[in-house]
């Protein structure tokens, strides 16, 4: 219970999950409300996912290490997929079962990084200390005492992506617990003696968009489109926007991988209405028509080619759904949501954050989904037809 409450208070100390949890209750008959009236970020069409089986496979644990953990979204680089992770809780040493772990708190970071396997169940972790009899995970997102952040500060990163020569990046938003959300950034990822290395951190203050005034790019998922050049990333409103239904809006933007370390480059997207993609020319204007999606949790985009469109895998918002949309185009429009798994809350703790592992099954068929369940990170397959 102790992991539980250390766990809750971090999380109340950001607005991103909390505000989606509260609207939740009412978010029905504002969606009837808004379909066909012109808001693009409601779904339209008609889902192609409409018959598959799910089968549980159980939950996620290291082979070489031991700690309670969140998120672990998935991108590739050099050919390897790494999951990215958020607070990771270390196990009491020489605990190698997560299950059996002690009560207490025994140390923890921010952030970590794994290797995937070819099994869904077993991951390997990166940057391990030099704890015995059982090591443990440093932070991959590193915190910096010259731009005023601590070791309680958190960097909620998504997907790694590939950039150019072998680098990647990753998407994060600094969270400065008490004092809120600072700004989303971008980092860039190198392999160093074979582990996946943040080598660099751009902006004055270790991020480029302020969440006051911009969205929190990337908060919601990162994608390297493998039918373009491009690296896509979605974020929440500005958190300047509290009203109930503005401050659930998603807004994207893109940049060629190679340009992803020159804020110059990026692209956001200002909606059809305002004129499209626009380079160097942030959002100002919030709201349906700049928007791409509206009331979602965090996830994960895939190009399915047993499809042919792009899938965004999620949980609903405050709840155990496991939900997939699909679009021809990452601008939308998306289809409504299909529901192909509902999560049993562990400890009456909390479910979210869908990850997609599709190196798993190129063709598509199946896909293999994780997501957090109150520190858990659990795993399905869904096999479609």
């Amino acid at each position: 219970m102790l992991r539980l409450n250390i766990l809750l208070a971090f999380l109340a100390a950001s607005p991103v999950l909390a505000d989606r949890i509260v609207l939740r209750s009412g978010h029905t008959d504002f969606i009837k409300q808004r379909r066909g009236g012109g808001d693009p970020t409601q779904p339209v069409g008609t889902n192609p996912i409409s018959k598959f089986s799910t089968q549980y496979l159980g939950q996620q644990t290291a082979n070489n290490s031991c700690s309670h953990r969140d998120l672990g979204f998935t991108g590739e680089l050099q050919g390897k997929w790494y999951g990215v992770f958020g607070d990771t809780l270390w196990c009491d040493q020489g605990v190698t079962d997560p299950n059996k772990d002690s009560d207490g708190f025994h140390g923890m970071v921010r952030d970590s990084v794994s290797l995937m396997t070819n099994n869904p169940l077993v991951v390997q972790d990166m940057h391990l200390n030099n704890d015995s009899p059982v090591r443990h995970q440093l932070q991959f997102v590193p915190f910096n005492a010259a731009w005023g952040e601590t070791n309680t500060y958190g960097f909620g990163g998504t997907s790694l992506v590939e950039t150019a020569n072998g680098a990647g990046a990753v998407f994060y938003l600094v969270n400065a617990n008490d004092d809120g959300l600072k700004g989303a950034g971008v980092a860039k990822v190198e392999l160093v003696n074979g582990e996946p290395t943040v080598t660099q951190r751009f902006g004055d203050n270790g991020y480029w968009w302020p969440s006051q005034n911009t969205p929190r790019y990337g908060d919601v998922a990162a994608f390297r489109d493998p039918r373009s050049d491009y690296i896509y990333a979605w974020g929440g409103a500005p958190t300047s926007i509290t009203d109930s239904i503005g401050a659930q809006y998603v807004y994207l933007l893109r940049v060629n991988a190679a340009d992803a370390y020159d804020l110059s480059k990026y692209e956001y997207w200002w909606g059809a209405a305002g004129g499209g993609w626009k380079q160097g020319q942030p959002l100002t204007q919030f709201g349906s028509q700049n928007a791409v999606m509206w009331f979602v949790g965090q996830g994960q985009f895939v190009w399915s080619d047993f499809f042919k469109c792009y899938i965004f895998v999620h949980l609903s918002p405050g709840g155990g759904d496991v939900l997939l949309r699909t679009a021809t185009s990452l601008e939308g429009p998306w289809t409504p949501d299909v529901k192909v798994y509902t999560a049993t809350p562990i400890d009456g703790g909390l479910t979210y954050a869908g990850v997609a592992h599709p190196y798993l099954d190129t063709s598509g068929q199946t896909l293999t989904i994780s997501y957090t369940n109150n520190n858990h990170i659990e795993v399905i397959k869904v096999t479609f037809s």
